[in-house]
């Protein structure tokens, strides 16, 4: 069966909600959204493993036994895209079914199940829809980024910038065909590992020199795998969560010491990939061997919110976080003009303290920006308390682009941005609670700046801090001019003594 032209595939913007099917040779998705202001807001995630790849015969014949389970599956997809209208849903098939010569009677099955057609994508249009899930799912850094996506038959590479993809190659090697190779009666040594690393090597050698020169500042996995091996070496305390060089070490000598796939037991690893991770893990060592790498940070996005992008019509090119910010405050109301006034008074006084604070010019700035533009999302929820339900829409909302921290951070500020300070989640966070709590006061201090909400104009000022004090001096007699301020600032002073923090204010 030929590669479908999706080219002219219907654009999904006027579709109340849209889907995405991805046929991976480990593991079937799908992921329904609906289009919000531009962007997408996840209502539904499903996957199941049902290692397709694991069914090619020597003839490359999908077997009747993995038919069956992928079909199995499918059938329990359909209820949730069957009543979508065509254009709506995209479902496209990966590496077991690009080899599968079998695959028109398994595809024509799948369609008259989901009722919408499915599209077998060639490797590297695989890695572009992979790269796009990352994008837009991933906070952007200036400069190119290598993306990996170890799947079940077959791994990604992609290095591009922003949403451009420069480099797109797709090998043949994935956790399920490698285990087949290699592990197939579940054993686990030493020799059998290095057979699949060596494998692995030589299938790189074709990509390294391209890869190489092109370049690229961060090293990002989008696979279960890679999640698998980072969550694997945080629970063993040698990583935050991301892949890396000791971590895959120290998984190596771990399971040659189980030797049996039965008996792998690794925290962070779940039980439907434990039959696989043995591969996986010898594809990524080969992969940081060959590419130098000492780290990798896993994205949740990849190929099935690629999909839905593409579907969706958007290539513009910015910041996911932007595109997030404005979607939330455009959900609950907020008033831009005020937010901006705010964000430029907090962003004013944090350039006149930042170095005696010990302040990241780039990082906590950014982080004080945001938590101005959104501290009053809670007031569409209600005025009593509206710090607080602001706090909770921002920690537990699907948030693109942010990771967990970041969001329990913003929070945090806007918990934070009047009345008490909650000074014991703040310490939770360690050092990052020290800086929390000066960019918390430096937003409290901007929003009492514009009490009087309005486009007044506001007058210089002049700040000193030392480690726990903030001295603020206006312009003489100002103060005694706007006597509503001067006591704003009484009583924040007052807010501010309950976490041994002074105020002065001249």
């Amino acid at each position: 069966m030929p590669f479908r032209d999706h080219s002219s595939m219907p654009q999904a913007k006027n579709f109340p909600m849209i889907a995405a099917i991805d046929l991976g040779s480990n593991s079937f998705h799908l992921v329904v959204a609906r289009p919000v202001n531009g962007d997408l807001r996840i209502l539904e995630r499903l996957g199941e493993k049902v290692q397709l790849a694991a069914g090619l015969d020597e003839n490359r014949q999908l077997t009747e036994e993995s038919m069956q389970r992928g079909l199995d599956c499918l059938r329990r997809f359909a209820q949730l895209v069957n009543a979508l209208p065509e254009g709506a849903v995209r479902i496209v098939a990966t590496n077991a079914l690009r080899e599968a010569r079998n695959r028109a009677e398994f595809i024509r099955q799948a369609e008259g199940i989901l009722n919408h057609p499915v599209e077998v994508i060639s490797g590297r249009e695989e890695a572009r829809l992979i790269y796009l899930g990352v994008s837009h799912t991933f906070p952007g850094k200036p400069g190119r980024r290598l993306v990996v996506d170890i799947g079940g038959g077959s791994t990604e590479f992609i290095i591009g910038e922003n949403f451009d993809s420069e480099l797109r190659e797709s090998l043949q090697m994935g956790c399920v065909s490698y285990t087949q190779r290699f592990f197939r009666d579940g054993k686990i040594t030493p020799a059998r590992y290095a057979q699949a690393y060596t494998a692995a090597r030589l299938e790189l050698m074709a990509i390294e020199k391209a890869l190489f020169r092109l370049g690229w500042e961060q090293s990002i996995g989008a696979s279960g795998t890679i999640r698998a091996v980072g969550l694997a070496v945080k629970f063993a305390g040698l990583s935050d969560g991301e892949a890396n060089r000791d971590g895959i070490a120290w998984l190596k000598r771990r399971l040659f010491k189980l030797g049996e796939v039965d008996k792998i037991d690794l925290e962070g690893v779940k039980p439907d990939r434990r039959g696989v991770f043995p591969a996986g893990l010898a594809i990524l060592e080969a992969i940081f061997d060959a590419l130098e790498l000492e780290t990798m940070t896993h994205s949740e996005g990849a190929l099935r919110e690629g999909v839905l992008y593409d579907l969706l019509g958007r290539h513009h090119h910015e910041d996911v976080r932007e595109r997030t910010l404005g979607s939330l405050m455009e959900r609950y109301h907020v008033d831009r003009e005020q937010a901006a006034r705010v964000e430029a008074k907090a962003l004013e006084a944090f350039d006149q303290v930042c170095t005696q604070w010990s302040l990241d010019q780039e990082k906590d700035r950014e982080l004080l920006g945001w938590a101005a533009r959104i501290h009053e999302v809670g007031l569409d929820i209600a005025h009593y308390h509206y710090h607080k339900h602001g706090a909770y829409l921002i920690e537990h909302s699907d948030l693109p682009g942010f990771s967990k921290r970041d969001q329990l951070m913003l929070a945090l500020l806007v918990r934070g941005h009047r009345r008490n300070i909650p000074r014991a989640k703040f310490d939770e966070l360690c050092e990052d609670g020290i800086k929390l709590t000066r960019l918390c006061v430096l937003l409290r201090f901007a929003i009492l700046f514009h009490h009087i909400r309005g486009p007044q104009q506001a007058p210089s000022f002049r700040l000193m801090a030392t480690e726990n004090s903030l001295d603020v001096t206006f312009p003489h007699g100002w103060l005694e001019a706007h006597p509503l301020t001067l006591a704003d600032f009484e009583q924040e002073a007052e807010w501010l003594k309950r976490i041994d923090f002074s105020l002065t204010v001249n």
